[in-house]
């Protein structure tokens, strides 16, 4: 048995009707097929519970969308969803505009532009990976404390930091192409340590995959 598991979930489907980046704006909420994926979510975690599963421990990002997929998770757990800061979304310059090829030729944006491996847009991708980690470091100590060994974690968060830390975690370059993510709207991407809390691997499933099809693509950073 582990000694302990902590899921980094990515939130569900946002509505944004305009297809802004919406990064760390207020007020942007699941839409219905966000909140449906919510749900599964919940059932997937229950079920799990049913079957022995010990989570002990919820926490989210303070942004709506994150928030709003924690509840359904909170109720169904009987848990509390307590705010974690630092598994917020990515910084991001162009957050509020729709980003497209016309945009990113203007030569306003360039300067924004020089190096993609930092990123000189948002936040560095390693300034993510290390607050996320020290989150999910902090979350897999508090399920060890509240559910003993074996005990599980959900940290409800956003794409970008968790393909960082996810990249991080697995010995690999942090620049990437963001549209080859592998962190697909309330993905799990669990980190699983042993008996002396050293990480011993990364999972990845897609609890809400039937829900997939027709979801908006737009990425919050």
């Amino acid at each position: 048995m582990p000694q302990a598991t902590v899921h980094l979930l990515r939130h569900g489907e946002v509505h944004n009707p305009a297809g802004v980046l919406y990064g760390r704006l207020p007020e942007f909420h699941l839409s219905e097929r966000g909140r449906a994926m919510a749900r599964t979510l919940a059932e997937h975690f229950s079920e799990r519970a049913s079957h022995g599963a010990n989570i002990v421990y919820l926490a989210a990002s303070p942004l709506t969308r994150a928030q709003e997929t924690a509840l359904p998770i909170a109720q169904a757990l009987r848990l509390d969803i307590a705010v974690e800061e630092r598994i917020i979304e990515a910084e991001n310059y162009f957050e509020g505009m729709k980003v497209s090829k016309a945009e990113l030729r203007r030569p306003k944006h360039w300067p924004r532009l020089v190096n993609p491996f930092r990123p000189s847009w948002g936040e560095p991708y390693k300034e993510q990976a290390d607050r996320v980690m020290a989150a999910v470091q902090d979350a897999r100590l508090k399920a060890l404390e509240l559910g003993g060994e074996g005990a599980e974690a959900i940290l409800v968060a956003h794409q970008l930091p968790i393909w960082a830390t996810r990249l991080s975690a697995e010995g690999k370059p942090l620049w990437h192409d963001p549209r080859k993510r592998e962190c697909t709207l309330t993905s799990l991407t669990s980190l699983v340590f042993d008996h002396d809390g050293a990480l011993v691997r990364v999972d990845y499933t897609e609890p809400a995959a039937a829900l997939l099809p027709g979801a908006s693509n737009t990425p919050g950073a």
